[in-house]
């Protein structure tokens, strides 16, 4: 390798990163549909108190209690391309606006689909006329229902554009190679070699970029890989004339000659066609690329009133993760120019430890410096990706009105820096091997200022019509303690396409034959009927977490950015996150963003505030301790600005991510000798000195228990209060043992200044209330956090009078040996399950004794009456035919063991009458315990309706009041998901899923308390 050019220097690389993401937080765009009107011109619920809240008054009761349109969650709507009618889409439009969502995703996805030309592309293909005539329509009863369309950049994904062929300059380019072994000595006159593998249909030319020939050098081989002497690689390009090489190996050992080919890839949209001409994908690291997709929007799609409705509806472009499919390497003509720029020297030589076959690696030099040429290269494509891709599309949605939302991974490239670059970075719930893979974007989102992480959510493979909103939520409740705080439900399927069978059309099912990804909600689904309460829930954890601004314990610095891996971080995935401790990741450019600079000991003091930096060895590249110069510089200035910083490693002898120059392995041990020098560095060996080194440094997280468990915490901050997210959640998809119910203290500290209480809010029912029970020392608050598997709940510290509350400073219980502390509208209470005396210890000291004289016995209703809706198949696929089964049940059972309902799914309205004692007063209450329930319920109690029933902890508080002596009828109401009667009706796609336990099966109990004020 030439060590004589010195690496550009950081400053200059990171130019445009810091340049863009500057420009986008200065331009930001309005929310444009937080303003829009709801329908019949009200206005949008909780637009006056999000107004309120933000401009410094502090929240209202209202404002968490009906989160405004912006909020709310959204759907991926499928289309199956342009086959769609204007007043369908008004209808489901409606359908979803009703459910209380906040908006949709046009996407051109239709996999279920096998025989394409049913769908007509010619006439009814995406982009087409009658696909635009659907968009405005969307757009037209979007504005006025209040919510807001997103649409996908193209057809299915990746990004394409019709018209486009595989040999055309601005398709996606794969670097094909071919190899010929000669042995030492061995002449050879032929062909140049072709590439290992054919061209994908449609490819009719490919370049050739060159020759090389390279001794084998066994000590660098791997299990895969054939091991070469770097200093032996030699260009043979002198010795081809007229595609003939002719060549003749030297002595020295055996030879082997590398051919590099550039061609198309010819990867077209997935399950395509999708339109007429057929679609292919385009270069994703090129300005020309880029470029094409734009054109093709601005002069095939974008009239003049399709412009004017995209401008004031203030959506969104997506586009899905970078799914680029070669036989070879990803490539793009520039690449070679690029990477000379980027390093000082020239890419040929290092192309035999890049080139692939498959995604697998071919050839190796030695270790460490095949680890650093493919670093360079990678870093050399993101810049590419991340200029001439993420920051093109984004700079042309706004000139539109538009955001640009994105999932910005699937390649190895800098995710966390393309997340700063986006409006609004996505994740997945289905590629997303745990939360840090949130916590990367989290990262790039905060340190640029952006508000929202969105993810692409409830995605399972072969679960149609089979999925539950109880396993959604637990999916999710870990996702938002990670930094999620949007929704874009997997999905919602236009209402029908040609040939489909009931209950509609749906994008992925079947898939292959058998039962597809995700689900298709709407009408078609029972739970339907309830889903305004899932909608509710989702809303208000996102008006939680899209408020203020994100705060996190610690900043992960990662040499390398990828995310969508499953790579945590050492001892804070594994220890820290079961303490409290929440942390992101951070790459190299986002330390030159504006906001990466240091006060009072947190850097980026107005965003995330991190309390210290932590660094380790490269996970993705054999965990070396690596640092480039220009970071270590940068990290350095951060440290000496008061910056608590942590290394895990051998960072005294620390080395170069990227090939070095001429001294530049020196420059950096001087630069990290001087780091390790200050007192607020701390270097350790053992990743479990970790949380020692933390704590020497003065450094502790802001919501900390002592007994680790699965308890998951996202902390947000204003001027008026800190918020906190809870959830029972999971540090990944699997966890061994299984997550357990919680009970344990919690203390939270309190970021601002003034008077302070804290207040529990209740995402299922909207409450929000001051906490009664908690003990206070200085900044610091103690609270008890009890949360079922995958349950949540939300605490706020805050001054007051927040949400309406009218008990001010009143004093609040530090103790008591009754069930619950409360506060009432007539001022504090107990409750107790049994009679006694209880002793209640109040702040500052004063004891307070409370007598129960009576609370009735627990009650488990003995017989129920159970009225079943069942759905099945009517007279056209979109089209559910209704009947009804009238049963009495001595006891309760899921649908699938009871024989009249076996295979049926609906909805079941289960009664049943409980008598309460003559001593029951309205100083007693109860709580109705419904066990097992599945999918969705909604309680009635003597023809109330009751609050939403929280999905994972299905236990009502009926409070005192609401029953009375004598008899008192109970409802539960039960909505399945189809698949039970989908395995019957559609046997050859969804017999081979098992039948399902659904319904009301219990134990259902009522545990009446007795409630008492406290004077």
């Amino acid at each position: 390798m030439d060590e004589r050019t010195p690496r550009r220097s950081g400053i200059a690389r990171r130019t445009a990163l810091a340049a863009g993401v500057g420009a986008t937080v200065l331009g930001a765009l309005p929310d444009v549909a937080a303003a829009a009107p709801a329908t019949s011109g009200a206005p949008d619920p909780g637009t006056a108190a999000t107004t309120a809240a933000d401009a410094g008054r502090g929240p209202t009761a209202d404002w968490f209690a009906n989160p405004s349109r912006s909020v709310r969650p959204k759907f991926r709507w499928w289309w199956p391309d342009g086959l769609v009618d204007p007043d369908e889409i008004a209808r489901e439009i409606d359908q979803i606006a009703d459910a209380g969502f906040g908006g949709m995703e046009i996407a051109a996805v239709h996999h279920s689909v096998k025989d394409k030309s049913v769908l007509d592309t010619a006439r009814h293909g995406w982009g087409s006329g009658p696909w635009r005539d659907g968009v405005e329509a969307a757009l037209a009863r979007a504005a006025r229902r209040g919510v807001t369309i997103d649409l996908t950049l193209g057809p299915s994904w990746p990004v394409a554009v019709p018209g486009v062929t595989p040999d055309d300059e601005v398709a996606a380019q794969e670097l094909a190679y071919g190899r010929l072994a000669l042995a030492a000595g061995t002449a050879y006159q032929g062909p140049v070699p072709a590439a290992v593998h054919e061209p994908e249909p449609g490819v009719t030319r490919q370049t050739l970029v060159g020759v090389q020939a390279a001794r084998v050098d066994t000590a660098n081989s791997t299990r895969k890989e054939t091991g070469l002497a770097l200093d032996s690689v030699r260009d043979l390009g002198t010795f081809v004339t007229d595609g003939t090489l002719s060549w003749t190996a030297p002595t020295d050992g055996d030879w082997v000659v590398i051919s590099y080919w550039q061609r198309g890839s010819a990867q077209q949209p997935e399950s395509g066609p999708h339109s007429s001409p057929a679609a292919y994908v385009v270069d994703h690291f090129s300005a020309a690329g880029t470029k094409a997709v734009t054109e093709h929007w601005d002069h095939a799609i974008l009239t003049s009133s399709l412009r004017r409705l995209l401008r004031a509806a203030g959506g969104a472009f997506f586009e899905d993760s970078v799914e680029l499919e070669t036989d070879g390497l990803v490539w793009t003509s520039r690449l070679p120019e690029a990477f000379e720029q980027h390093t000082g020297r020239p890419l040929l030589p290092c192309l035999p430890a890049l080139v692939l076959d498959k995604s697998n690696q071919v050839f190796a030099f030695e270790a460490q410096v095949t680890r650093q040429i493919r670093h360079d290269f990678w870093e050399t494509v993101s810049e590419l990706f991340n200029r001439h891709h993420i920051g093109a599309l984004r700079d042309w949605a706004h000139s539109l009105g538009m955001r640009l939302r994105s999932q910005p991974y699937g390649l190895q490239t800098d995710a966390i820096a393309s997340a700063a670059l986006l409006d609004i970075p996505e994740g997945e719930s289905l590629g997303f091997k745990n939360l840090d893979d949130y916590r990367c974007l989290a990262g790039g989102r905060d340190m640029a200022g952006h508000t929202v992480l969105s993810c692409e959510a409830g995605a399972y493979n072969g679960t149609a019509y089979s999925t539950t909103w109880d396993r959604f939520l637990r999916t999710m409740g870990g996702a938002y303690a990670a930094g999620v705080n949007q929704t874009v439900l997997h999905g919602f399927s236009y209402a029908t396409a040609p040939q489909v069978a009931w209950p509609g059309f749906a994008a992925f099912s079947p898939y292959n034959g058998t039962a597809g990804y995700g689900e298709s909600w709407g009408p078609r689904q029972p739970t339907w009927k309830h889903v305004a309460d899932i909608s509710g829930y989702l809303g208000r954890v996102h008006r939680v977490l899209q408020t203020g601004t994100a705060r996190a314990d610690v900043a992960i610095f990662r040499q390398t950015g990828y995310t969508a891996t499953g790579i945590g971080a050492s001892w804070f995935t594994a220890t820290g996150v079961p303490l409290g401790w929440t942390h992101q990741f951070l790459s190299g450019p986002l330390l030159d963003l504006p906001s990466a600079t240091v006060a009072h000991g947190r850097l980026a003091p107005e965003g995330p505030a991190y309390k210290a930096l932590f660094i380790e060895g490269d996970f993705f590249y054999g965990s070396t301790p690596t640092l480039s110069v220009e970071d270590a510089g940068k990290i350095l200035a951060l440290a000496r600005a008061g910056l608590p910083v942590v290394l895990l490693g051998a960072f005294d002898q620390g080395l170069t991510p990227g090939v070095p120059a001429t001294g530049e392995t020196d420059e950096l041990h001087g630069v990290l000798a001087r780091l390790l020098a200050l007192p607020n560095v701390a270097r350790v060996t053992d990743k479990a000195a970790v949380g020692d080194a933390l704590a020497g440094l003065g450094v502790t997280p802001d919501a900390r228990h002592a007994t680790a468990s699965t308890l998951l915490n996202a902390h947000r901050a204003t001027a008026e209060a800190d918020y906190y997210y809870f959830c029972n959640g999971k540090h990944a998809e699997t966890v061994k043992p299984p997550v357990a119910a919680i009970d344990h203290d919690v203390t939270l500290r309190r970021n601002g200044s003034g008077s302070t209480v804290p207040y529990l809010l209740d995402p299922w029912s909207g409450e929000a209330v001051r906490l009664a029970r908690y003990t206070r020392d200085g900044d610091d608050f103690t609270v008890r956090i009890t949360l079922r598997p995958g349950e949540s709940t939300i605490v706020v510290l805050g001054r007051p009078g927040l949400f309406g509350d009218r008990h001010g400073s009143r004093p609040n219980v530090v103790a008591t040996d009754a069930d619950h502390a409360l506060f009432t509208a007539e001022g504090l209470a107990v409750r107790a399950s049994a009679p006694g005396t209880y002793t209640t210890r109040l702040d500052g000291g004063r004891s307070v004794t409370t007598t129960v004289r009576s609370v009735p016995a627990a009650v488990t209703p003995a017989a129920w009456q159970l009225d079943a809706d069942d759905w099945l198949p009517g007279t056209g696929a979109t089209r559910t035919e209704h009947v009804e089964v009238s049963l009495t049940l001595d006891t309760l059972r899921p649908w699938s063991g009871i024989p009249e309902l076996a295979d049926s799914a609906g909805i079941g309205r289960y009664r049943t009458t409980v008598d309460l004692p003559s001593g029951w007063t309205s100083a007693h209450g109860a709580r109705l315990e419904l066990g097992q329930v599945s999918d969705t319920c909604r309680v009635t109690v003597n023809g109330r309706r009751l609050p939403p029933v929280n999905r994972l902890n299905p236990v009502v508080d009926l409070g005192p009041g609401l029953l009375s002596r004598g008899a008192n009828v109970i409802e539960v109401e039960v909505a399945t998901p189809l698949i039970n009667r989908l395995r019957v009706a559609q046997p050859a796609v969804f017999g081979g899923v098992a039948r399902q336990d659904h319904g009301l099966v219990g134990p259902v109990r009522l545990t009446p308390y007795a409630q008492s004020h406290v004077s």
